[in-house]
């Protein structure tokens, strides 16, 4: 390991001393990686004395770099000590946004007085302050630079500091055994949220979702302020999700909980849901896992009673059924064009049987692609899918109930799995 020796900067520091009032921590950071051991501020002090620099060469007036901003960092620290008072966290980051004043007489200093061994304005502030928070602290916290639990910034133009507290993710599958629930929460359609005497000034057009029904209990156990559901895929509001569940990600937002009883959490949500939504077991998760759960690649099984406009033998259904695999094309439905792309998707079909109940009703099951609307593969939707079960017989066929029978996934990476919320 290399010592620092202030002779090694010496003729520098003499220049800079010449060029005007400057603080021990801008003096020293031009020697910020020569060796270990020191603050930045200890090594300008070294470079002082070696230099015996005092009077109008040593500290009178406010530094012509920084304008003392380091002396200010008690203040900024005190502040985000408040910010995460009562706060379960265990890594944290500083950033600060300078002036356009300080940005310019930094540049001017790296170019007037060039070393290779400085440390940036920024970073010496940031470190600084991390020093000085976790020793006000008083407890084990450490820097993380990519996803810290909490983070804050530190605004000098605007004299602000902002703290953004990392959200809180929640894995599992739900299974739906009511119909008539939306999946996440629906503004209603008339005030579009705001709230109206339509729908009793809640501004949701359902009384309660899935996101809502699961999310209660978590929200009160991680202390958040909110939260938000992020499915693999989705199923339609009047169809239960059946099976082992759908995958899902819950995110939670702002918690000052972050070593929560998954355990508890899980009993729970299933206690309050009464038997209308329930889950699995309950893991914490990265971030990361949020992309995956929307990425995935999964097919699904499907059950659909059917009811046919004309008698329907159980020969003739067989035989649509059996035709009916492969490549389908879809329009996008009319029930959604208003707030999907008018666009054509090719899904393939793996498998299709079914039971014939009467002339005019089948008991259908289907195997397919996710993004496979089953709705449209049985009625046509006036021709925007092709093939389909109506296209076949010749007559005309409906779903009156679905089901979704299993989303085939795979299990969940070991690597997304967190061995808690402070890791």
């Amino acid at each position: 390991m290399k010592t620092f020796n202030p002779e090694d900067v010496r003729d520098l520091g003499a220049e800079i001393l010449r060029a005007g009032p400057i603080c021990d921590e801008c003096l020293g950071r031009i020697a910020s990686k020569l060796g270990r051991g020191l603050t930045n501020g200890e090594r300008g002090r070294q470079i002082r004395d070696l230099l015996a620099v005092e009077g109008p060469e040593g500290k009178a007036g406010a530094c012509w770099v920084c304008e003392d901003l380091f002396d200010r960092i008690e203040s900024w620290v005190q502040q985000a000590a408040a910010h995460v008072d009562g706060r379960e966290f265990s890594t944290y980051l500083f950033g600060v946004k300078l002036t356009s004043r300080l940005e310019q007489m930094e540049a001017f200093y790296q170019e007037r007085f060039p070393s290779e061994h400085r440390e940036p304005l920024k970073h010496s502030f940031n470190r600084m302050a991390g020093i000085a928070f976790e020793r006000l602290l008083g407890r084990a916290v450490t820097v993380k630079f990519q996803g810290p639990q909490v983070s804050f910034v530190i605004d000098l133009n605007t004299s602000e500091l902002t703290m953004h507290v990392l959200s809180l993710y929640v894995y599992g599958r739900y299974c739906k055994h009511e119909r008539g629930i939306p999946q996440t929460k629906w503004p209603c359609r008339l005030c579009r949220g705001r709230g109206c005497e339509g729908c009793e000034f809640t501004g949701k057009q359902y009384a309660d979702s899935v996101e809502e029904i699961i999310a209660g209990t978590l929200i009160e156990l991680a202390e958040a302020s909110s939260a938000c559901l992020h499915g693999a895929g989705r199923e339609d509001i009047d169809a239960r999700m059946l099976g082992t569940g759908r995958p899902f990600v819950l995110e939670l937002h702002n918690p000052k909980r972050r070593s929560v009883n998954l355990t508890d959490a899980h009993l729970g949500v299933n206690e309050a849901a009464a038997g209308r939504v329930s889950v699995s077991l309950l893991v914490l998760v990265h971030r990361r896992t949020v992309a995956w759960v929307k990425e995935l690649r999964a097919t699904k099984k499907y059950r659909a009673l059917v009811q046919f406009a004309e008698p329907v033998s159980s020969d003739q259904l067989q035989d649509a059924l059996g035709s009916l695999p492969g490549e389908i094309e879809q329009r996008t439905p009319q029930r959604v064009s208003h707030r999907r792309a008018d666009l054509v998707r090719k899904r393939v079909l793996h498998d299709a049987s079914g039971e014939w109940i009467d002339e005019t009703h089948a008991d259908i099951v289907v195997h397919g692609d996710g993004g496979l609307y089953i709705k449209e593969l049985i009625s046509s939707d006036d021709g925007r899918t092709t093939p389909s079960l109506t296209g076949h017989l010749g007559i005309q066929a409906r779903v009156t109930d679905l089901d979704v029978l299993e989303v085939c996934s795979g299990d969940l990476p070991k690597s997304m799995a967190m061995s808690d919320g402070l890791s």
